[in-house]
């Protein structure tokens, strides 16, 4: 993967997690703190646009959402912190930590065969 590559991909999982984040965000005013019906058809709509973004990825299914939920915890804790106060605590950033250590290894790290695991 080369430089152009990877940051087409960093881009696109930051525009993919604001777009479930932000979406599942206006659908939970909507629900739990009762705002206009209109704020959650926005959330629907935010959250379909959601599952089109991770189509413009260059790789398998399964691995792009897997990398996906690394981001989204990452952008999780961000949300809380930045939109609603909530500062994260040693945990919170320790896992978010190892989540993006997972997806360094599942999405970023070169790959020559594709196989791990064989039949023997």
């Amino acid at each position: 993967m080369n430089q152009k590559d990877v940051f087409s991909s960093i881009l696109l999982f930051f525009i993919a997690g604001l777009c479930e984040i932000g979406g599942g965000y206006l659908v939970w005013l909507w629900l739990r703190d009762n705002l206009a019906w209109w704020v959650g058809v926005i959330g629907g709509f935010v959250l379909f646009l959601y599952g089109v973004v991770p189509t413009l990825q260059k790789s398998h299914f399964h691995r792009i959402y897997a990398a996906y939920g690394g981001v989204f915890i990452v952008m999780s804790v961000m949300w809380g912190w930045l939109i609603d106060g909530t500062q994260p605590d040693n945990y919170d950033v320790i896992g978010a930590i190892i989540a993006i250590i997972g997806v360094l290894i599942i999405y970023y790290y070169p790959r020559k065969g594709g196989k791990v695991w064989s039949k023997s």
